[in-house]
């Protein structure tokens, strides 16, 4: 999906004599910060809860789920700030594939939220039995991949548009 809507958005761009870039806002900077240090925290919950320390397991864990969180927050706080420059998914067609690819990136990101938060809440009751561990290994993979695309996105926005 993420694949066809950045070949249409470099499509729209490149046959369109009425391509408007849009500015940025910079608050896109930080949750990218966010969202890579959220994945760096998981990570490190992983490699913890793997040399047996349960509620080192939880701190980073929990952490990296907050993290997460205030990603989604920002995200929204920079569609705020496009909305209070006049910038809407009608304003043009470089705004409409931003609120697109961004929006479509923020839903897949609460699904994976809501994998982090069940592993989260299995883990401060300390429930964590090998069936937790797949899912805390496939949440984790599952986020590293979003982080991964959020970059990939972010290369797209600053570049391609």
């Amino acid at each position: 999906m993420f694949v066809a809507f950045t070949a249409a958005l470099a499509m729209r761009r490149d046959i369109a004599t009425d391509w408007v870039s849009i500015h940025k806002p910079p608050i896109l900077w930080l949750n990218s910060g966010l969202l890579l240090a959220s994945s760096v925290m998981l990570e490190l919950a992983r490699r913890t809860l793997r040399s047996g320390k349960r509620s080192g397991f939880n701190r980073w864990w929990t952490a990296g789920t907050a993290f997460g969180v205030l990603f989604l927050a920002g995200q929204w706080l920079a569609w705020q700030q496009l909305r209070e420059a006049g910038l809407y998914m009608a304003s043009n067609i470089s705004s409409a594939f931003f609120y697109i690819l961004t929006a479509v990136h923020a839903a897949h990101l609460i699904g994976a939220l809501v994998a982090l938060i069940y592993v989260d809440v299995g883990a401060l009751r300390f429930r964590l039995g090998p069936s937790k561990r797949t899912a805390i290994d496939i949440s984790a993979v599952f986020w590293h991949f979003l982080d991964v695309l959020w970059v990939l996105l972010m290369v797209v926005f600053y570049v391609l548009d």
